[in-house]
């Protein structure tokens, strides 16, 4: 039998980066994958399609507004058919990076279904054959799939979770979209540019609700702006389908029955822990409505045997977040020195058209924290290089505490800002200070600059606003 100092199951952006940095530390380490490639569902049907997929978005809105920048560009047309073929090309040119990375590496994938046997031992099923491996440190990273609304399955032609919506042959003329999460107002975004008639519905009372009020408001303002059409409060009762498509049966907020009818129907209403069948059941890990509970350096309850990303109970099913859980694991494996992962520190990151980008506490959550909180915004208005890219929606704001200055949170939607956030991570995880940031050169004309004026709205101190 086979014997390793650390086994993987699951290749995602968890698993595959956990194996990687396992390997530069020194240790023996084996994959296990039940899918014939390597990235899991981020890679293939997930993250990474998904932006392929919002910057040819992006671009066809540009194209669209071409005379605003002195350019005429007649009798332009989105070729489908060529958007697929690229989505694809470079999803398989990132799975081949991974396979590379690992024949770098020396690390050993075997294919099938992997699960906990007993103390150090994974089973692993194929083809109605069942082989075993010993390891000294096992590390679940198996991911999670979509959920449903109940009695309601997905048949991936008219009713559609992330994976199937990202293989259309073609776009639909209208789709509604259940769940005004980052998933739901991505892909509302994205067929919106490519002429769809969108529906976002969400049960909620604000879209991305796990973002900052103000944020939720902004954006709902920009999606109605653009012709989306939205319904908060919404509880969905029946999906059905019909020669023409689906039709949905829901209750608005003022609890009168509504209904409408589209040709294809997104359900985006969070995503379900993968853990059944890992065997969790025979050890001493708990588990907890399918996600498996952890310690601070991601270990459970039994010795050797760690759990990271979307299985984890209590953090978020980000795949930055399993990435650095797994760097976390595998590190305290080997006897390294390592940080725990402090939950407000994890970015999070909505690509819709504007952009979201957030780190730390909400104004609500300071407050109830306990923090005595002071707050600044900057408006992308106000800001040279929004101007130039003719993108002037949105802000910056920051959640500060009044008495120290320490930086609580930073909320963004405008112009890239997934990229701009960046800043704002760097200064919590470094524990900065609005002094610290007021005083930090920021390069200009660039959007970026905008979070020091944001630093310094809160001191009443912003200089272009």
């Amino acid at each position: 039998m086979s014997q390793y100092d650390l086994a993987v199951i699951g290749s995602g952006p968890g698993g595959y980066v956990a194996a990687i940095r396992a390997a530069q530390l020194g240790l023996k380490t084996v994959v296990i994958e039940k899918d014939g490639f390597l990235g899991g569902t981020c890679l293939h049907v997930g993250c990474i399609p998904t932006k392929v997929f919002l910057r040819h978005a992006e671009i066809y809105e540009l194209f669209k507004r071409a005379s605003e920048f002195g350019i005429e560009a007649k009798d332009f047309r989105l070729v489908w058919d060529h958007v697929l073929v690229r989505k694809d090309r470079i999803v398989k040119k990132h799975a081949k990076g991974i396979e590379l990375l690992f024949r770098k590496h020396k690390i050993e994938t075997v294919q099938g279904w992997g699960r906990v046997a007993g103390p150090g031992r994974v089973a692993i099923s194929r083809d109605r054959q069942t082989s075993e491996l010993k390891a000294k440190n096992i590390l679940l990273a198996t991911g999670s799939e979509a959920r449903s609304l109940p009695g309601v399955d997905f048949d991936g032609k008219a009713i559609l979770s992330n994976r199937e919506i990202l293989g259309l042959a073609a776009i639909p003329k209208s789709l509604v979209v259940v769940g005004a999460g980052a998933v739901g107002v991505e892909f509302a975004s994205i067929f919106h540019s490519f002429g769809t008639q969108v529906t976002i519905l969400e049960m909620l009372p604000r879209v991305v609700p796990l973002e900052d009020e103000e944020i939720s408001a902004e954006l709902e303002k920009s999606l109605r702006k653009r012709g989306m059409r939205i319904q908060t409060g919404a509880k969905v009762e029946a999906v059905g389908k019909d020669s023409k498509g689906v039709h949905v049966t829901f209750v608005d907020q003022s609890a009168k029955k509504q209904e409408l009818s589209a040709e294809k129907i997104l359900i985006a209403v969070g995503r379900a822990p993968k853990t059944e069948q890992l065997g969790l059941e025979g050890t001493r890990a708990k588990v907890e409505k399918g996600f498996v509970h952890v310690g601070s350096y991601m270990e459970t309850e039994e010795p050797g045997l760690y759990a990271i990303g979307d299985i984890v109970f209590g953090y978020p099913q980000l795949a930055h977040a399993a990435s650095m859980e797994g760097i976390i694991a595998v590190s305290r494996m080997a006897g390294k020195q390592t940080p725990a992962l402090e939950r407000h520190r994890i970015p999070n990151a909505t690509y819709c058209e504007p952009q979201i980008g957030s780190v730390g506490l909400t104004e609500r959550q300071a407050r109830e924290a306990g923090f005595t909180v002071k707050t600044g915004k900057f408006p992308f208005l106000a800001n040279s290089k929004a101007s130039i890219l003719g993108q002037h929606e949105g802000f910056i704001k920051v959640v500060a505490d009044e008495k120290y200055g320490e930086i609580l949170g930073v909320h963004i939607i405008g112009p890239l800002a997934t990229e701009v956030i960046s800043e704002a991570v760097t200064a919590i995880q470094m524990e900065a200070t609005l002094d610290d940031m007021m005083f930090m050169v920021h390069a200009h004309p660039t959007l970026w600059e905008a979070m020091a004026d944001a630093f310094g709205a809160v001191r009443r101190m912003a200089v272009n606003a």
